[in-house]
């Protein structure tokens, strides 16, 4: 049975795509939480979805049971959908596809997500991440790219990653774009070790901001801005009350390198981020 389930055939203007996974790629819901708030602004319904039998683990990605009006239990299963966004004020179109991270068959998988994007004559993909880094919060969000092509990681004056060790789904779907012909760049957020447990929207802000100049398709961040700054104001006012948590941001401020590495090194701060973790929960940060 091919996997691929077609629910529409949508006509598209010059389409690119923005992919965001969630699982080992999202650090702090920040690739998810970014496209969730993009696809929050539309009324849509996916055109292709993967049907998930191949590609997932069940005892891990367990399907969800829901109860309807009128007391109907309905069950959603982890699966993966593309979504079309037409912009008729805009000179080209947008896809955004979201999923869970897969368990099995990643090759294949990768290979069936590039094959709908090609088929629907997408342009350019974006996919996005994030990681946990030694960064502060008080500072620009670092951002790194991976590319099909190195060039489009200067071209878009993004700090190139030197990472190399175990990758996630989006290291291998660049290589299914690839073999397929389409331009694809990787856009990973930095988010800070001490706030990991949270979802963090000044990732998710950095990284919609960063894709819509990469794609050239203005996206509506007004209301995503405000929450981030709502949030870092929470996580100042959490630091004025702690002077140990002060000393260790000014630390990581004086410490910044224009290239980030997604490592995460406390150097014995251990105690004090789970601190400081236990008081952002208790103020709903």
């Amino acid at each position: 049975m091919d996997p691929i389930r077609r629910l529409g055939r949508p006509a598209l203007r010059r389409p690119r795509a923005l992919v965001a996974w969630e699982g080992w790629n999202d650090a702090s819901d920040a690739a998810s939480g970014a496209a969730a708030y993009l696809l929050g602004q539309f009324e849509l319904e996916p055109f292709v979805t993967l049907e998930p039998e191949e590609f997932y683990d069940f005892q891990v990605h367990r399907p969800t049971v829901k109860i309807e009006d009128g007391g109907t239990r309905h069950l959603t299963w982890p699966t993966t959908r593309f979504y079309a966004v037409e912009l008729p004020e805009q000179d080209r179109d947008l896809v955004v596809v979201t999923g869970d991270e897969p368990n099995l068959r990643w090759k294949t998988y990768t290979r069936l997500v590039a094959r709908v994007l090609a088929e629907t004559d997408v342009e350019t993909v974006i996919t996005l991440g994030a990681f946990i880094g030694q960064v502060a919060h008080t500072v620009p969000v670092p951002l790194l790219g991976v590319a099909t092509d190195p060039a489009l990681v200067s071209e878009h004056e993004l700090t190139a990653s030197g990472y190399e060790g175990p990758t996630g789904i989006v290291g291998v779907f660049l290589e299914a774009c690839r073999e397929v012909g389409v331009p694809a760049l990787s856009l990973w957020a930095a988010v800070p070790h001490y706030l990991a447990a949270n979802p963090n929207p000044q990732a998710m802000l950095a990284l919609l901001r960063k894709a819509s100049a990469i794609l050239e398709i203005p996206l509506d961040t007004a209301e995503l801005a405000q929450v981030a700054g709502e949030f870092k104001e929470r996580v100042d006012a959490a630091m004025a009350e702690n002077e140990a948590f002060q000393v260790y941001v000014r630390r990581l401020e004086a410490d910044a390198q224009p290239q980030v590495r997604p490592t995460l090194d406390p150097r014995g701060g251990d105690r004090l981020i789970s601190e400081i973790e236990d008081f952002l929960k208790g103020r709903g940060a």
